[in-house]
């Protein structure tokens, strides 16, 4: 078993689904090993997002992510970084399987509803973002 992070973003926070995606994700076989609600300043959202700057899309998603509460967990199954990608489908939701976090979730590429650790070096890094050892 490995960890993973997801973060269900703001728009599918307030759109009613983090409870459906939370369920789809355990559904698909992972744990979650932690959970909370967080909201990001633009100062926190730059940092985690910083390996997106100077793209394109990188002011986008610093403002989508700092527009209301976020659900980061830590997320554990078999290759689960992997498996996690796998579930939660393309980034652009009109490339997404069915059934997938995002064919069902997201409203279009910039808001996709959740993001998901890339490999399993970034997970860590991911979730001692949000999660500190320290924390109750």
């Amino acid at each position: 078993m490995n960890q993973t992070l997801a973060i269900i973003k703001p728009h599918a926070v307030a759109s009613g689904n983090a409870g459906k995606i939370i369920a789809h994700l355990e559904n698909s076989g992972f744990s979650i090993q932690a959970i909370r609600l967080a909201v990001l300043n633009r100062e926190k959202a730059a940092t985690f997002y910083s390996v997106h700057e100077g793209k394109p899309f990188y002011e986008e998603l610093v403002e989508l992510m700092t527009s209301g509460p976020v659900i980061p967990m830590v997320l554990e199954a078999d290759a689960a970084v992997e498996k996690l990608r796998g579930v939660i489908g393309a980034t652009d939701p009109a490339e997404a399987a069915e059934g997938t976090v995002r064919n069902l979730y997201a409203e279009s590429k910039g808001r996709n509803a959740i993001h998901a650790s890339d490999s399993d070096e970034n997970a860590q890094v991911e979730i001692g973002f949000f999660f500190s050892p320290n924390e109750c």
